[in-house]
């Protein structure tokens, strides 16, 4: 028997909107640091406009996901393009461990070869950068349940740390004169960028390689199942995600030979369990009363009654 989940979480055409805002912001930020870069000369500004070029195409990324992962599905597309936001969070959260090494490797270097710098330039372009990256990440808050949204949101925190940094080491180059200071505090916001991004590219491959939901374990919702009236066993159980926020689920339940009127109510009791306690809407679940062939590598033995 075949549920649809109708109770899942959308993401909303207001998180659409949000990205569409988020990106005019970015561009517009862009094009400051650019002007303020060549104006005054200074390579540290150019290559922070380059390094919001790459948010600019992380958020630009999260919203043509939103937009394609909410098409219905289709005869070759039967669980619709749900997958489309999480392969864009890991390829986003790729893209910030890679700048995070270049981040690594300009630092180290600048260690080296000290590069002079105009401090209440950086202070006052990074300033900018505080607001219009805080505001972005303030509006992508609420949505980021979403694993996509939530890649697209630890960008804009990732870039308001950095900006932050920038002034302050703006301002104790500005009172020591000491140069080193700017990629120390690269160093160290890089390995926050990386801390956050690891859980990113986790959740996301896991999602992407059809593992078991985080927080989920078989054995409990097998165990779970076994307490409803009716239920003589469970096997052959699966759980796997859609989307960040859409699990699924296939078992076989073994009960009585009994009429298929009388086994709903145990289907409707399986059904609400799963719903209510480990928010899993789309089922795919088969009764059978007598013992069944089980496809080799298909079964999971969860505990040690099982034998198939």
């Amino acid at each position: 028997m075949h549920f649809h989940d109708t109770n899942a979480q959308q993401v909303t055409p207001r998180t659409a909107r949000l990205l569409r805002i988020s990106l005019i912001i970015t561009v517009a930020y862009i094009l400051l640091l650019v002007i303020a870069g060549v104006q005054a000369k200074s390579l540290a500004l150019l290559s922070e406009a380059g390094h919001n070029v790459s948010d600019f195409l992380a958020l630009l990324l999260s919203w043509v996901a939103v937009y394609i992962q909410e098409r219905p599905p289709s005869s070759t597309k039967t669980f619709g393009y749900h997958r489309a936001g999480v392969l864009a969070a890991f390829i986003n959260a790729s893209s910030l461990v890679l700048i995070s090494l270049l981040i690594f490797y300009e630092a180290i270097h600048r260690l080296y070869a000290p590069v002079s710098v105009q401090p209440k330039l950086m202070m006052w372009v990074a300033g900018a950068g505080v607001v219009l990256n805080g505001a972005i990440a303030w509006m992508l808050h609420s949505s980021r349940r979403d694993l996509n949204i939530r890649s697209a949101f630890l960008h804009e925190i990732g870039d308001t740390l950095a900006t932050a940094g920038v002034i302050v080491g703006g301002w104790f180059i500005l009172v020591t004169g000491q140069t080193w200071i700017d990629p120390m505090l690269s160093i160290l916001i890089s390995a926050l960028i990386l801390w956050s991004s690891y859980g990113i590219i986790r959740e996301s491959l896991n999602i992407l390689l059809e593992g078991t939901p985080h927080g989920m374990a078989l054995a409990e919702i097998e165990r779970e199942i076994n307490t409803i009236p009716g239920v003589n066993d469970i096997h052959d159980l699966h759980v796997w995600s859609i989307g960040s926020d859409r699990h699924s689920l296939s078992c076989h339940i073994a009960i009585e030979d009994i009429p298929p009127s009388a086994s709903e109510r145990i289907m409707s009791d399986v059904r609400q369990l799963l719903a209510d306690k480990f928010h899993i809407h789309h089922t795919t679940i088969q009764f059978e009363h007598v013992i069944c062939d089980v496809a080799h590598g298909c079964n999971i033995p969860l505990s040690g009654h099982h034998d198939h």
